[in-house]
């Protein structure tokens, strides 16, 4: 990764950036993780697609990686997929921030009758974002359970990267509607769109147009990798552009199928300006998480 490692540190010198900040990494307890990749590798039903892991290595090198690239701070996004799973992960995390000074403690929920009780605890604990996976979830997340949830996080200003697109498979509960209802509930809710919405790209940057706490991340969008089947409309570079300061850099790390610095070349192929990317790579979350 040799290459990789002076792809993305030219591109940070050629901007200017004191170093990059990702919204979207993954860091989980191990057996979850194997989990994960042992997914992506067999192909599953929610991808379809090979899906080979760039950086699939033990966790010390994978931060290692990281901090090599100069990401200056990231999140250790994780999710359950069923009751009783989010309390014992939230605990992970929380003990993972604490040893890992640069990584945003970052928290999760699942709908079930503890959620709101073990959400005040994560947040009281230091939480700075929280995710939500729609899709691996298989949740409405207008379920009752979930209503002092986004109160709170609402109230206490607490970023959730939320994956509510359809892509790179539909679920029951994604897509603009379900997420859309929260948002009219909870206009102050600060959510992060994760993978831009992928594929209603336009209708989530109409929410983000809508709502001024609506954010969108990066997350594996334009890249050569996605375009082949879920591609950006380029009509909507006009919007992309005006809503730069709600952009914000997220790229999957590690499971991801291509080098790191792929994601950063595709925001720069998207010829939107050095400011643009300045904004979408640092500022912009720099801002939001006041790092």
């Amino acid at each position: 990764m040799g290459d990789d490692h002076d792809d993305v540190v030219r591109f940070r010198q050629r901007l200017g950036l004191p170093g990059l900040i990702d919204v979207h990494t993954h860091f989980m307890p191990e057996r979850v993780l194997r989990k994960v990749w042992a997914y992506f590798d067999s192909a599953g039903p929610l991808t379809g697609l090979e899906w080979p892991i760039a950086y699939r290595h033990e966790e010390a090198e994978r931060l290692a990686v990281l901090r090599s690239f100069g990401v200056l701070r990231f999140t250790s996004m994780l999710y359950p997929h069923k009751p009783g799973m989010a309390a014992w992960l939230n605990d992970w995390a929380a003990g993972f921030a604490a040893r890992t000074p640069d990584c945003l403690h970052t928290a999760t929920f699942f709908p079930e009758p503890d959620a709101g009780r073990y959400v005040r605890e994560a947040v009281e604990a230091g939480a700075r974002v929280f995710k939500a996976h729609l899709q691996v979830g298989a949740y409405d997340p207008n379920d009752p359970l979930l209503d002092p949830v986004w109160g709170l996080l609402a109230e206490a200003g607490i970023p959730v990267v939320t994956h509510c697109g359809s892509g790179p498979a539909p679920g029951k509960h994604t897509g603009p509607g379900p997420i859309g209802r929260v948002l009219a509930r909870h206009p102050r809710l600060p959510l992060i769109v994760a993978h831009m919405g992928m594929p209603e790209y336009a209708e989530f940057l109409t929410l983000a147009g809508t709502y001024p706490e609506v954010r969108l991340d990066t997350t594996m969008a334009f890249t050569d990798f996605v375009e082949e089947f879920s591609p950006f409309p380029p009509a909507e570079h006009g919007r992309l552009a005006d809503l730069g300061d709600r952009v914000l850099l997220g790229t999957d790390f590690p499971n991801i199928p291509y080098p790191y610095a792929h994601q950063l070349h595709a925001l720069e192929g998207l010829g939107l300006g050095d400011d643009w990317l300045r904004a979408v790579c640092h500022d912009n979350a720099k801002a939001l998480f006041g790092v």
